[in-house]
């Protein structure tokens, strides 16, 4: 019980002070700059978009999935493959936009998803001051993001297509 007492002390002792505990700035949580070539993507407006600027553009996957598979992958798997990865399955991204039937509704849902994505990715993740994802603003660049976003949605495009077509094969 003493020992307890005695680490909330210190940690209350620190946030007075305005320091932070060792693990706190762990090196291992920077985010490394990408050695993948952008050069070749479509030039987009400067800053963020509010939707993905690539979205069905098939030339920018092959970058994308380079990008992610250096950035990305060593959380959520390479190719997208995320089988026994600590980071969350990004296929289930769109799951909720998957439903809906209305054009204008599933574009709305899309644009929701892709503010969500860019958030994450500028942001990382930190959860009770423990760092679940690096921050990549600074790191990667719109075209650079919306590369790997567009990637994504084409494994979604072909996981959904494999998922029809496994039904219409069944007796």
């Amino acid at each position: 019980m003493r020992v307890l007492q005695k680490r909330l002390l210190g940690f209350i002792a620190m946030a007075l002070m305005g320091t932070s505990p060792s693990w706190a700035g762990d090196p291992s949580m920077e985010a490394p700059p990408p050695k993948t070539d952008v050069s070749g993507l479509p030039a987009i407006a400067e800053g963020w978009a509010e939707t993905n600027p690539y979205r069905g553009k098939a030339t920018v996957v092959t970058t994308g999935r380079a990008l992610y598979n250096e950035s990305c992958a060593v959380c959520h798997g390479a190719d997208l493959n995320h089988r026994n990865q600590v980071g969350p399955n990004l296929l289930r991204l769109e799951r909720g936009c998957q439903k809906v039937e209305d054009a204008a509704l599933h574009q709305r849902c899309l644009s929701d998803v892709d503010h969500y994505f860019v958030k994450s990715v500028r942001r990382g993740k930190r959860v009770l001051d423990v760092q679940h994802m690096p921050p990549w603003d600074g790191v990667l660049s719109p075209p650079a993001v919306w590369a790997i976003r567009t990637f994504i949605e084409s494994r979604i495009e072909e996981q959904a297509k494999a998922r029809v077509s496994a039904v219409k094969a069944a007796p």
